[in-house]
């Protein structure tokens, strides 16, 4: 029975494909044993368990950032994190150990060096994290899932996806989908949404254009986020909603895309083949925007500035995109050449690389 210890944590980012990857070695091979290292302080405290895996824990410890008082107590709690993560190897006679970045992830990498266990290294954005950075040193694979992501010694392998995306039939679920949303399966629909917490400017953006989407014979599917007070004109063709909690029936109805850029929802965009116009999130270091590029380079997808995205904007860019089917034709093709739905059997194999087989 093979062992198998995966690290990370933190952000849906990181705990979202890490989960595609133990449930893809569950299924592979029942009897082995799949655990999951992270912290006390993260989503995976959640997540984790509700799938259905055991869950060890490890100190956050962040990395320094300026020469503080925190900069000097890093090194000895850093030590103490690695020798719990030694502990958990040993404990549970683990053959491999896989990171996705975060603050479980870098304890990880050095305790599986130091008992000469093989670990890889998977990054899921174009912007790869410090962790993730230090861990390539001495990782026996690394697997981006972006092209041009400045990790040394990768390779693109993808994103590894949710089984209901992955496995998502659009034209089978496209009745189901419009009902569910009480939308007409039979006219285009465009799909706006930020995340689990919305997104002002695209909120504010549509919230002064809907009419145009609408008037240019198009649908319009909004998730504006739990928090934000949006005023829904209720009126057909256009559903608002705070929170979408089936986004695979979203997906199987949008025949175009409005969205921020996270890595899982470019990842996810490009391995359906829907044309997308990304507005990234202002705030951050521009990971956002590097996610998209890939996609934009390869004309699957648009890119607007969040400073830039207004209704007037929504109506001189968008609207006519929507009107030019020759032009949405394109970018579905173009998303075949960056979209994948192998990530998770890609970081498999890489696995499996590491351990010889």
């Amino acid at each position: 029975m093979t062992t198998y210890l995966l690290a990370g944590g933190g952000t849906a980012g990181h705990v979202n494909p890490l989960l595609a990857v133990a449930d893809g070695l569950r299924a592979r091979d029942p009897e082995a044993s799949v655990l999951v290292l992270g912290t006390r302080e993260g989503l995976e405290t959640r997540l984790v368990p509700a799938r259905g895996y055991e869950l060890l824990f490890v100190d956050k410890v962040p990395f320094p950032r300026r020469p503080d008082g925190a900069a000097v107590a890093f090194p000895p709690r850093f030590l103490r994190a690695v020798s719990q993560v030694r502990a958990h190897l040993r404990q549970h006679h683990v053959d491999a150990v896989v990171g996705f970045g975060g603050y479980a992830s870098a304890p990880a990498y050095v305790a599986a060096a130091r008992e000469r266990i093989p670990f890889v290294v998977h990054e899921a954005n174009a912007r790869p994290g410090l962790a993730n950075v230090l861990g390539t040193r001495r990782a026996a694979g690394v697997g981006v899932a972006f092209a041009g992501t400045p990790l040394k010694r990768s390779r693109v392998v993808g994103m590894p996806l949710r089984r209901e995306i992955v496995e998502l039939d659009r034209d089978a679920l496209r009745d189901e989908a419009a009902a569910r949303f009480g939308l007409d399966p039979a006219r285009p629909t465009l799909l706006v949404f930020g995340g689990s917490l919305g997104a002002r400017r695209l909120n504010e953006a549509f919230a002064g254009a809907w009419q145009d989407v609408l008037d240019a014979g198009w649908q319009l599917l909004h998730a504006v986020g739990e928090k934000n007070d949006v005023a829904d004109p209720g009126v057909a063709g256009y559903t608002v909603l705070p929170y979408i909690d089936r986004m695979d029936l979203a997906l199987a109805l949008a025949d175009a895309i409005v969205s921020r850029a996270g890595a899982a929802t470019v990842s996810e965009i490009s391995a359906l083949g829907i044309p997308a116009v990304y507005v990234p999130y202002a705030v951050g270091n521009g990971e956002q925007a590097l996610n998209a590029a890939s996609a934009v380079r390869a004309g699957a997808a648009r890119l607007i500035p969040d400073a830039e995205f207004t209704p007037d904007r929504v109506r001189s860019e968008i609207v006519p995109l929507l009107g030019d089917e020759d032009a949405l034709a394109r970018m579905r093709e173009a998303a075949a050449t960056v979209g994948s739905r192998t990530g998770t059997e890609d970081v498999i194999a890489m696995i499996d690389a590491a351990l010889g087989r």
